[in-house]
């Protein structure tokens, strides 16, 4: 019985009036003891479980089937009262939801006689057998106690005094129990029933919607049955105590079902919170007892069973797989709505049944021992009976008077006796031993039936036997039995022993008897009375004497022959008498004092006034007294040791100083040996350095390229400007810091400045050097400013470098001297403007607003034009516009009529000369401007930060940077190289030609400028300016009106004539600015001027990726030119774990409204699985092998990381599965792989945790993918947003999510996931490159970090670095695409103006000049001539060229790569136009080209065509085989080597930050691949992407396309052979996609979204085509 399971009974009770009321349905059938419970949804869904009993009191009593209280109590109440009487703790307690029937199974209704419950009925039946008991010897008591558990608070029901909360104690022996809980002696079951009555109308009950009496507590009743019985024979008493508990518990329940508010819903949690840590103790009870059945030869199973964790739990422990007999009953409700709480009380019943308890008598060890050992008595008796040997018994009970104890001692002493009994046993096989025992037990008996006054009177004769014996060494109890000590005998003399450790000292005494004690060593050969050890020891060692004379007792020392014996240090050898006081020493380390307490008594008496010693008489003591007398000066050894030391020591040091000066020069020439080995293998220099140095000689077409060559490679100049960013960040730091300490109100930043035709350089911010090279500078350039931004004044000024360090040098001095200046907050303005304060400058009162273009080639003609052109500034920004009017006039021709606001100016004089005109075009290209206006910033490269590899030098790259080649053409050059002589009369050289310029309006200028006024020139004579006068602006109302007439007279030349070709007007516009307030310091002054993807707000920053745990750390390998790119659309899920154990994506929130956004609303103490989708287009060099290792970490309540500091809390997620997926109706691929992520494992706090409202999470996640034929893996990193609630919260859809699931065209898990697009570049292996290759990989140390004083003051404002290069070249290609338009506007005005003079009959005219506007001059100059050249045909010559190019395609340092690649791509994708042409178009026209607009930008997609990605390159090459890969071409050029080629790539994955800009979003058509149907998709075009999806509501994309990368095409002859209006296609480099919009209007606005150039052009042949037949 002492390992039985839990007993599990189950009961279902009938409706109640709420369940009538809903027409509930029975869910619960029983048969015999398994009980099944059918789920009211899925009526096959059944469950089955079996219990010890099941109770079906369901029906009324009539039914046969019907389960009564009392049979219930007979099953259960009567089989633990029986466990009671037998002295087992005994526990019924009842479980079930709220309102299932447990306190009536507890305590049923105690006025109705049939229906009392178990609790009643136990404590009736109780008494019921006391007073049936007939045996004397047996008495009874019971106490009982009445607690409820409320709220975690534990209530006396029985004493009302007890009126507060009582405390939970734990006794090491006793275990858990209530402080001052009563405990009342009842009698009767009367009193029983009238302290339960009592105890039940105090307990707590409140209404809820399941039972209007629901019980709020856990009440417990327990009752102390105590069972003694006494021994007549032993005369003593044993009892047997059993603890009955009786436990109704609180109903389980649900918020919802009991509809609880207030302070019933937090009742409801704490009893939840008890109940749920009971099924937590019951379910690890069950689990250690079902490990330990299946490991029964292995260790036991080890498991944390949480009692303490619950007050119910600590208080039921032992009666929860403890030592207890325990019964559950666990009511059920039958109705189909409680079918959740019904199935879970079965389930937690069942898990029940596997505890196994181990319940034990209670009884007193003793009296259970006593019985067990009678029982055994009484065996060996019968078995000595049945021997024969029963009067042996008999004959000791006569002997000893019937007393068992000595009777067999007393029976082995009768001498007649003995040898009869012996003969008997020894013929007894087995008896001996039997009587043995019986001996051995009565024995045993004896003991434990003496009683504690016969212990205490044998204890206390054995202390005084004990205390005597001490006594007589000396050591004896004090007086007041406290402690052990020894004390000096009064009289007898003695010796007490000293110790160098003072508390031994005097521990040790011994006696000096009368007449002779001697002293020696154990093994003497005669007793030695004192027996001592140790060196100088004999055995023999001394002798004390003591006799008895007139005076007293005298003690003489006899020391024996060759001992050594001290006496007050000196050593003695003969008799000595010793007197009280004396220090002996025997041997070397035995000290002792000598006593003698009469002889010291009576001195004292003598002289009484004698003086205490000064020093103490102890161990050392003695010891000085003996190194006196012997005459040992301690100072003078100590001082000869000291100095042995010192030189020991010394002799040391010299031995290791020897060996390891050996051991150096032993190094040393071990390295030089390896530095010669090395040599050896690696000579100075490589090869290609010591190749033959004789001179080469080259042809006309070779030294072309290297000129060429050579001028293109120093325009990378943007590495050294790096340089220049990262090592004067520090003095910029210092500077800003001074600043603010001074509060001088100027913020200082790094710019750069490029020598452009909107932003020239002034002299003042050139080096020296630079400008003498400026002739010889065939580039724009580029140099690095400081910006200082004067606060106070409103003005901003640019320094030099070296200007900053010259001023930093006296804000030094200032700053030193603030300190003993004294604080004046007036500033002395004198000193501010003359320049003494070195944070300001002096300033202009106006301020250079824009530049504007105006260009001349209606003069050719000549035609009057009325331009209206930009004013922009040296950013890029417009600032306003400017209309500007220029013909050509007579000599005497007067000014229009503009009203009184027109300003007459005179006809001014100006001189062309072709030498003056010619040196200005030798210097053009240094002020970035060629012949043609077309800006040089393409040639821009960023040295290794960057520049697409594979772009090669396009044809008007070539073209432009070509010392002796022609210019290239514009649509008017070469109608006018040709017929001008003969047909523009008026431009003839030597004539005099007058034209007129007109400044008109200037209009959009913001108020912030007050006084406007403009002045121009032409671009090469800027001493030569003519100006406007200041107009009042306020910014509003109409435009400011000049009105300037300016004629100008100019003496016919070549120049003059080529001028007016290529060259246009500069307009300055100035204002007097207003000042404005800055940016805060704190505030990086990050340039709008970006490309549009890269626009994102800073909501969620792109962080680096998370350092990998796992794998080694691999140097990056310099990558070279690109090979491919693609997009990647990857999908996160996070999954928890649910009660059916499937992983589900937990929850997301799509609120934000952003693509690629989202939190995740994850569930406290989940397990949890990080879930990540790539998906891309298939096909191409795109192919993933393993995931090496998933790796989550900077955990932060803000979207920023500080990525500087190691992150402690990095976890490396262990992969559960990886490899593709392939969803059927999808052709792209997919790569999917999945990590279990505990997130326990972080010890953070944020994550264990429920998030406070208003709050969210932030980590950063790294995948590192390992991918065929790349040489290390790539990483892909992405951010997420979280927020945790508690484990039990029900978490709905946001939102927009439940919207989605209203649609049902979506399944929940598509929506939980958050998206992220990347862009994945796969670079060739960089080449290893030349020595100067080699010396250009240089690391300049980055001063930004570096801590200056007064940096905190700076709110974390940083120096720029990288990212200002980035955005300037975002500013150059602006500027440049700014000019191209204002070109492009020109002529196609000035064609409009042309084609209206067709109506005035002037056709030869606009013949020749349509002619030649119709052109597309793709190649001209020295690109024919490469393109058409085959004279390369040499080797040497191939080399050169491959040479070339490699050197040009090479890039260092690939960091920053794809952001100017995608920003130079997402411009392109906005400006470049593909048209399908007309075949019926015959109209000149109608073909103009968006070449002569831009023509470096459209060649990058002149060969894009659907098929496996290849290198893109943008421009045509020098070379025939440029494309050709150099490896490949080795081969060829070899011809030995024919191995197949492997590409080594270096990936690169950069997560693409979304567009907060939205072109276009709407509903379109897609014409399907595998069908012929269309289907509808909502778009959203946020450039350069397209985002797809289902529909509307969907929150998570489905697909994206690339506009930077995809060609969109538009053809009326193809929508008139498809039959399908308003189409247009989007083609990328693996697919060709047919849209279709809802009508005329809707296309061209997808168009515009799409590719606005192309929807320009498409609309203005539109228009054309139009005009055209409204004049026909």
């Amino acid at each position: 019985m002492a390992g039985a399971s839990v007993k599990v009974a189950v009961r279902v009770r009938p409706f109640n009036s709420r369940e009538i009321g809903k027409e509930s349905k029975c869910i619960i059938q029983m048969s015999g003891n398994t009980t099944t419970i059918i789920n009211p949804k899925q009526v096959k869904d059944n469950k089955s479980f079996n219990f010890d009993y099941s109770y079906w009191s369901h029906t009324s009593p009539e039914d046969v089937n019907y389960a009564s209280q009392m049979q219930v109590y007979k099953d259960i109440g009567e089989e633990m009262l029986l466990h009671a009487f037998e002295g087992y703790n005994v526990c019924i307690f009842a479980y079930g939801q709220t309102g299932a029937g447990k306190s009536y199974t507890m305590m049923g209704k105690q006025d109705v006689k049939d229906q009392q419950g178990i609790i009643p009925l136990l404590c009736e039946d109780l008494f019921t057998k006391i007073s049936d008991n007939i045996d004397n010897s047996m008495s009874y008591s019971v106490e009982v106690s009445y607690m409820e558990i409320y709220c975690e608070r534990v209530r006396d029901l029985l004493n009302p005094k007890n009126k507060g909360n009582l405390r939970v104690r734990e006794h090491p022996l006793m275990g858990p129990y209530v402080e001052d809980l009563s405990k009342l002696a009842v009698t009767s079951y009367t009193d029983i029933q009238d302290l339960m009555d009592s105890g039940n109308k105090a307990r707590t009950v409140a209404a809820t919607n399941m039972n209007e009496t629901s019980s709020r507590s856990h009440a417990v009743f327990n009752i102390i049955f105590t069972q003694k019985r006494h021994d007549a024979e032993t005369d003593n008493t044993s009892e047997k105590v059993s603890k009955i508990s009786l436990v109704d518990l609180a109903g389980s329940e649900r918020a919802d079902s009991t509809g609880a508010k207030g302070t019933r819903l937090k009742e409801g949690a704490n009893i939840n919170k008890s109940l749920t840590t009971l099924g937590k103790v019951i379910s690890a009870l069950a689990e250690v007892d079902s490990g330990s059945n299946k490991n029964k030869k292995k260790k036991k199973v080890e498991s944390f069973i949480p009692y303490r964790d619950s007050v119910l739990t600590w208080l039921l422990r032992e009666n929860l797989g403890g030592n207890s007999r325990t019964a559950m009953v666990a009511a059920l409700s039958p109705a189909d709505i409680n079918y959740d709480e019904t199935l879970s009380t079965l389930r937690y019943a069942d898990r029940a049944k596997q505890i196994r308890c181990n319940a034990v008598i209670n009884e007193d060890p003793n009296n259970r021992l006593v019985r067990e050992l009678k029982e055994e008595v009484s065996r060996l008796k019968d078995l000595l009976f049945a021997q024969g040997l029963g009067d042996i018994i008999e004959m000791t009970n006569a002997m000893t008077g019937m007393s068992p104890s000595p009777s067999l001692s007393a029976l082995s002493s009768r001498a007649g006796s003995i040898a009869s009994l012996h003969d008997r046993i020894m013929f007894s096989p087995g008896s001996e031993e039997a009587i043995e025992r019986l001996k051995e037990t009565e024995k045993i008996i004896a003991e434990l039936n003496e009683t504690w006054e016969e212990k205490l009177r044998r204890t206390e004769a054995i202390r005084m036997e004990r205390e005597a014996l001490l006594a007589e060494m000396g050591v004896a109890m004090r007086e007041d039995g406290g402690t052990v000590g020894v004390f000096s005998p009064k009289k007898t003399p003695h010796l007490v022993n000293l110790n160098e450790d003072p508390l031994m000292s005097e521990c040790l005494l011994y006696y000096i008897k009368d007449g002779t004690t001697r002293v020696g060593r154990v093994d003497a050969s005669s007793r030695q009375d004192i027996v001592l050890s140790g060196h100088f020891i004999k055995d023999e060692h001394c002798i004390f004497a003591s006799t008895t004379g007139p005076t007293g007792e005298t003690v003489v020392l006899e020391p024996c022959e060759g001992a050594e014996t001290y006496v007050n240090g000196k050593r003695v050898t003969e008799p000595t008498v010793l007197k009280s006081g004396n220090r002996i020493i025997l041997g070397k380390s035995h000290v002792f004092r000598f006593n003698h307490p009469v002889q010291a008594r009576a001195d004292r008496e003598r002289t009484p006034c004698a003086e205490t010693p000064a020093e103490p008489v102890d161990w050392a003591f003695a010891q000085r007294e003996l190194l006196d007398k012997q005459g040992i000066d301690m100072k003078q050894e100590m001082d000869q040791r000291l100095q042995e030391l010192e030189d020991q020591y010394r002799k040391e040091r010299e031995e290791a100083n020897n060996l390891l000066e050996q051991q150096r020069l032993d190094y040393e020439s071990k390295l030089e040996a390896l530095q010669k080995q090395v040599d050896r293998y690696y000579p100075e220099g490589p090869e290609e350095e010591e190749e033959p140095d004789e001179e080469v000689q080259w042809t006309e077409r070779e030294r072309e390229l290297a000129v060429w060559s050579f001028r293109r490679w120093r325009c990378y100049q943007f590495t050294s400007l790096r340089d220049l960013l990262w090592g004067n960040a520090i003095f910029l730091k210092e500077a800003n810091a001074i600043s603010v300490e001074l509060k001088k109100k100027v913020q200082f930043q790094f710019v750069l400045l490029t020598d452009t035709l909107y932003s020239p350089l002034p002299p003042d911010l050139l080096p020296p050097e630079a400008s003498k090279d400026r002739e010889l500078q065939h580039f724009p350039r580029t140099i690095v400013a400081v910006e200082v931004q004067d606060q106070k004044n409103g003005a901003t000024h640019y320094w030099t470098l070296e200007k900053l360090r010259q001023r930093l040098d006296l804000m030094r001095e200032m700053y030193d001297r603030a300190a003993d200046v004294p604080n004046n907050t007036t500033e002395d303005s004198d000193n501010v403007m003359s320049g003494g304060d070195p944070f300001y400058d002096r300033f202009p009162w106006f301020r250079l607003v824009g530049r504007a273009f105006v260009y001349l080639s209606n003069l050719l003609y000549p035609v009057a034009l009325v331009h209206r052109v930009a004013i922009v500034s040296e950013k890029g920004e417009v600032k306003g516009f400017l209309r500007v009017a220029v013909q050509a006039i007579s000599a005497d021709e007067e000014a229009p009529d503009y009203g009184s606001g027109v300003r007459q100016s005179g006809t001014a004089k100006i001189s062309f000369e072709d030498q003056q005109y010619e040196k200005f075009q030798s210097e053009s290209c240094s002020i970035g401007l060629s012949r043609t206006g077309v800006s040089q910033e393409e040639l821009r490269i960023v040295e290794g930060e960057g520049q697409n590899a594979e772009m090669g030098p396009s044809a008007d790259e070539v073209n432009n940077n070509t010392a002796g080649a022609g210019e290239p053409e514009n649509p008017l050059k070469a109608c006018l190289d040709g017929p001008l002589d003969t047909t523009q009369e008026h431009l003839k050289i030597g004539n005099v030609f007058t034209f007129r310029v007109t400044v008109l309006q200037a209009s959009s200028i913001s108020a912030e400028y007050a006084d406007i006024f403009c002045q121009f020139n032409f671009i090469h004579r800027h001493d030569e300016a003519f100006s406007t006068e200041p107009l009042k602006n306020t910014g509003r109302g109409p435009p400011l009106g000049f009105y300037h007439v300016q004629n100008i007279a100019v003496e016919v030349t070549k120049s003059f004539v080529d001028y007016i070709k290529t060259q246009p007007i500069v307009f300055e516009v100035f204002g007097h600015y207003q000042k404005q307030p800055f940016l805060p310091l704190c505030k990086d002054d990050i340039s709008p001027l970006r490309p549009c993807r890269r626009q994102f707000p800073r909501v969620m920053p792109l962080s680096k990726p998370v350092p990998a745990t796992k794998l080694t750390a691999l140097t990056r390998p310099q990558a070279g030119p690109c090979h491919s790119k693609y997009d990647l659309m990857v999908f996160f899920e996070i999954c928890e774990l649910e009660a059916n154990g499937d992983y589900i994506p937990a929850v997301v929130d799509h609120r934000g409204g952003m693509p690629c956004h989202g939190t995740f609303l994850l569930h406290q103490g989940l397990q949890r699985r990080i879930a990540v989708t790539i998906v891309h287009e298939s096909g191409g060099d795109m192919e993933w092998k393993d995931i090496r290792e998933l790796v989550v970490g900077r955990l932060r309540s803000t979207p920023e990381a500080d990525e500087t500091i190691i992150d402690p809390n990095i976890l490396s997620l262990n992969i559960l599965a990886a490899g593709y997926v392939r969803p059927l109706p999808d052709d792209r691929t997919f790569y999917r792989f999945e990590a279990a992520w505990d997130s326990s494992m972080h010890n953070s706090l944020l994550l264990n945790r429920v998030t406070p409202y208003g709050e969210k999470i932030y980590m950063t996640l790294s995948a590192y993918l390992e991918m065929e034929n790349c040489t290390q893996p790539a990483v892909i990193t992405k951010d997420i947003c979280m927020v945790f609630y508690s484990r039990d919260t029900k978490l709905s859809a946001s939102r927009s999510i439940r919207n989605l699931f209203g649609t049902g065209s979506l399944r929940a898990a598509d929506g939980n996931r958050v998206t992220g697009v990347y862009e994945v570049s796969l670079c060739n292996l960089a080449d290893v490159g030349s020595p100067g290759m080699q010396r250009r990989r240089r690391r300049v140390l980055d001063t930004s970090v570096a801590y200056v004083r007064g940096e905190e003051n700076l709110a974390g404002w940083r120096p720029r670095s990288d990212s200002l290069i980035l955005d300037h070249q975002w500013e150059l290609e602006k500027l440049s695409l700014l000019q191209d338009v204002e070109k492009t506007k020109h002529y196609l005005l000035l064609r409009e103006k042309l084609e209206s003079t067709l109506l005035l009959g002037q056709e030869p005219l606009l013949s020749c000049v349509t002619e030649e506007l119709s052109e597309s001059p793709h190649t001209s100059g020295l690109e024919q001539e490469v393109i058409s050249s085959s004279e390369i045909t040499t080797e040497r010559q191939r080399e050169l060229a491959a040479k070339c190019l490699r050197l040009l395609t090479h890039s260092f340092n690939r960091e920053y790569s794809h952001v100017c690649v995608s920003a130079s791509e997402s411009k392109i994708s906005e400006m470049s136009v593909t048209t399908l042409r007309d075949s019926t178009s015959v109209c000149a026209l109608n073909t103009i080209t968006p070449s002569s607009t831009c023509p470096s930008l459209v060649e990058g997609y002149g060969s894009t065509d659907l098929r496996p990605p290849v290198p893109r390159s943008r421009a045509a090459s020098p070379s025939p085989d440029t494309h050709q890969d150099p490896e490949v071409k080795k081969s060829i050029n070899g011809g030995s080597e024919t191995k197949p080629r492997t590409h080594r790539f270096v990936p690169d994955i950069q997560e693409i930050r979304v567009s907060p800009i939205v072109s276009k979003k709407g509903y379109i058509h897609f014409l399907e691949p595998h069908t012929n149907g269309w289907v509808k998709r909502y778009v959203v075009v946020r450039r350069p992407y397209v985002y797809i999806y289902n529909t509307e509501r969907d929150t998570v994309e489905r697909a994206i396309l690339n506009l930077s990368s995809a060609q969109v095409e538009y053809s009326e002859d193809q929508q008139a052979m498809l039959k399908t209006p308003n189409t247009f296609a989007v083609c990328t480099e693996h697919r060709g996609i047919l849209l279709q919009a809802t009508n005329d209007k809707e296309m061209h606005d997808w168009l515009y979204a799409f590719n606005p150039l192309l929807a320009g052009t498409i609309r203005s042949k539109l228009s054309r085509r139009r005009a055209g037949q409204m004049r026909m």
